[in-house]
This record gives structure tokens, sequence and C-alpha cells, in this order.
């Protein structure tokens, strides 16, 4: 079954040329099934690369889903027309009324900030406390995932003395998992961050566990059950170009940074990046709407009671 995105989005086009089921909005409502409401809080300064890139993972099940793209309401993107956040984004205050089967909250290039300096940092712990009653299964992505670590469970972050950034190799560390089916003993994930969440400080707090890990950048998964979350500090979403455009970015301004590690072959920038990721990528976002379609009451109104 499709994803349901309005015709005119950029990412229904460029879905439909990758030969992901994409469904008009108005053929979506003549069909008499249920579609997963599903919200993406995207955070990210180019909105419309990352709103392609999670509608990519989660528009491959099939489950008709329907995707509906927020805002804070107070912060604007300087990297995004106007145009194209009126057309097709709602800020947070005009959905806070609605239920979700799930919510995505990605990543911010903030990661230097301490979270209460963040300019939106109010109104985003008022999203964390609206998933509790609103929201049947949340998914923090990298930044998005840390703060909710912090919100929750006072879950420090630490700034690292150097960027993870590369491809690097995270081991299964739960098997059984539902979110984990599928999934081979170990798999290759893209990192790109300055900070880190220590498993020392996830083994303290109850009811948290670790689904993938790396022995050089740390936790990556980690299922928060009684919150009815996920959190992962690292890029399952990233297109095959993704840290190259990072890369090539940061040395066309001068800025300190390293070849991204295991992405290039033989680390050589001049040669074509390899995706490595992008089986797990699915499966991982398909198990994760598949539990959703699996738990989610059938009437929304349901959902937090």
């Amino acid at each position: 079954m499709p994803i349901t995105l309005p015709d005119t989005l950029p990412a229904f086009r460029v879905l439909e040329r990758e030969g992901v089921m994409v469904m008009p909005e108005t053929r979506a409502q003549r069909q008499d099934i249920r579609p997963l409401q599903i919200a993406l809080l995207n955070l990210m300064p180019k909105k419309i690369q990352t709103e392609t890139q999670f509608a990519r993972l989660i528009g491959a099940t099939p489950l008709q889903i329907e995707l509906t793209l927020v805002r804070m309401s107070n912060h604007r993107p300087k990297n995004t027309s106007p145009a194209h956040m009126e057309a097709f984004y709602q800020p947070f205050q005009a959905v806070r009324g609605r239920k979700f089967d799930g919510l995505i909250i990605t990543g911010a290039p903030i990661e230097h900030l301490d979270y209460e300096d963040v300019t939106y940092w109010d109104e985003i712990r008022e999203v964390f406390d609206w998933t509790q009653t609103n929201v049947h299964s949340t998914f923090g992505v990298c930044w998005g995932g840390m703060a909710m670590l912090y919100h929750f469970h006072g879950v420090p972050k630490y700034i690292l003395e150097h960027k993870a950034f590369g491809c690097f190799r995270h081991k299964n560390l739960k098997p059984t998992s539902p979110y984990l089916r599928g999934f081979s003993d170990d798999c290759v994930i893209p990192v790109s961050r300055w900070t880190e969440v220590r498993q020392e400080d996830l083994n303290r707090v109850e009811g948290l566990e670790t689904l993938l890990g790396s022995d050089e950048v740390g936790p990556c998964l980690v299922e928060d059950a009684g919150r009815r979350a996920l959190y992962i500090f690292n890029h399952f979403e990233y297109d095959s170009h993704t840290l190259k455009e990072e890369y090539d970015r940061d040395v066309a301004k001068g800025s300190p940074i390293n070849v991204p590690v295991n992405y290039y072959p033989d680390d050589d920038p001049t040669k074509e990046p390899l995706n490595r990721w992008r089986s797990h990528a699915h499966l991982l976002y398909g198990n994760w709407i598949n539990q959703i379609y699996q738990t989610t009451p059938f009437e929304l109104d349901e959902i937090g009671r």
C-alpha cells in the first residue's frame, strides 16, 4: 500500500520516479480504510531533503500511511522557502489537538548548544510531553532522540573531541526485538555528529534497552518501552551522497573535517561512495511501522488512553 502525500510536494515526484508507491490525497480519500497517521517534526535545515528521506522509508511498507509535516511554531527556517513551509507544514500548535499513530522527530544542527539554550526548547519539551497522550509510538532521531532522553530521563550528551563521521559497523544486541526482525548480526550505519550518549548513563535508567551499538561510536538504537519510544543517534535515513555533501560543504568552507570513515572506496573522496545501509534502513522503519500497525488502536481517539 502507498504513502499518501500531496501531489505537489517535491518528495512525491522523487519517490514516484524511484518506484515507491505514493498516492495523491484526493485518491486516498476515496478508499474505505484507515491509513496510519504518521507525523514528521522536521528540525533539519534542508526540509525537502529530509522529508524525502523519511517518506522514502516509511512509504515502502504494505500499509497506507498519511504523512503530516510539522514544524516548531515560532521557529522560521532559513534554508527552505516560506512558500514551501506555508504549503506543506503545520505548526505544532495547530496539530496538538490531533492523535497520531507515529511521530518522527528529526535531528537538528544545534548539538553544540546546551538543551536549555535552544530557542525552541520550551515548545519541544511540550511536544515530548504531548507524545505521551497523543502519539502511539515516537521515533527520536539523532539530536531529537538525545533530547528526548534528556527530557524524560536526565541522560546527558557529551561533546566529542572529533566529529564521529562516516559509516560504522554496529552490533545487533537484541536479535529477538521486533524492531530488528530480519537484521543481520551486524550492520553499517552512517554517523554524523559532534556529541554522544554513553552506555553507562543509559544503564542507570530502568527500562531503557540498547538494541544496536558500536565499539567505535557507542550506543545507536535505544528502546524506551515505558514511553513507547525509540531513540536512534545515527542516520539510517541518509541518501547515498549525504555524507559526501556534508564533507564537500565543510571542505569548501575550510572547516576542519576528516574524510568520512569507511564511506568512499579506499577512503578516497574522488571515488563514488557506496551505500551499504539501505536494506537495513528499510528493515528498521518497516518494522517500526509494522509494530505500530499491530498495536495501535483502530479508533484514533483511543490513543494515549
